[in-house]
């Protein structure tokens, strides 16, 4: 939804939100979503490279330190078709939680027309970094929970989104998520590039390859 304002002039007026373009027209849409403990900030590279391409781009914002994966996923699933609009097509690019939460809104509440999904450094098998942060920080980061590897976990018992390309970028040198953690039975295509797991999202290969996937389905550059 757009912002509305009253002037001193008393004359209204509309502005779009921030983070999105004005949703009436054909472009692609281009959903991200940022890591936990982050904000759209961390995303804004890769933002102003897929409009550079002729995408429009939601680069999408939420608190992971007031919501489980459920309710920010329904945030997700509210927003994203609220900025559709005419756009044939919108595809997903999250990096660590907002990959989760992705997985989670095309899971449960999946928005029309879905095209191509991109994860980056993705905890899809949990994260043994969880299992040992989430007894001691859970209370102020309500998602950390679900990014354990136990059966329980809700990162563990999605699956690849049925009828959705999905493509994998996982940093080698990860400390992290491990490069095993983000393995994704179903998923088209996983990649690895030479990059740990806080800033993989800034990286020129990456920007070429998540191009390339939105482009055609495949990591082929």
């Amino acid at each position: 939804m757009p912002d509305i304002r009253i002037g001193a002039d008393g004359v209204r007026r509309v502005t779009p939100r921030r983070g999105v373009e004005p949703a009436g027209d054909m472009r692609e849409l281009v959903v991200l979503a940022h890591g936990m403990a982050r904000t759209p900030a961390s995303m804004w590279w890769l933002a102003r490279t897929l409009r550079a391409e002729g995408y429009r781009v939601l680069n999408w914002g939420y608190s992971s330190y007031t919501r489980a994966v459920p309710e920010l996923g329904t945030r997700l699933a509210r927003d994203a078709a609220a900025a559709l609009g005419a756009a044939p097509a919108v595809h997903f690019v999250g990096h660590s939680l907002g990959t989760v939460l992705i997985r989670w809104t095309l899971a449960n509440e999946r928005p029309e027309r879905v095209g191509r999904v991109v994860l980056l450094a993705p905890p899809n098998r949990g994260a043994a970094r969880a299992d040992a942060a989430a007894p001691y920080l859970s209370w102020l980061l309500p998602p950390l929970a679900d990014l354990r590897s136990g059966p329980e976990a809700a990162t563990v018992r999605l699956r690849a989104p049925a009828e959705v390309e999905v493509g994998i970028i996982a940093g080698e040198t990860d400390r992290t998520v491990a490069v095993a953690e983000t393995r994704l039975d179903g998923a088209r295509g996983h990649v690895l590039v030479p990059s740990g797991h806080t800033f993989i999202m800034l990286r020129r290969d990456v920007h070429r390859l998540v191009l390339s996937f939105l482009r055609s389905g495949s990591f082929a550059v």
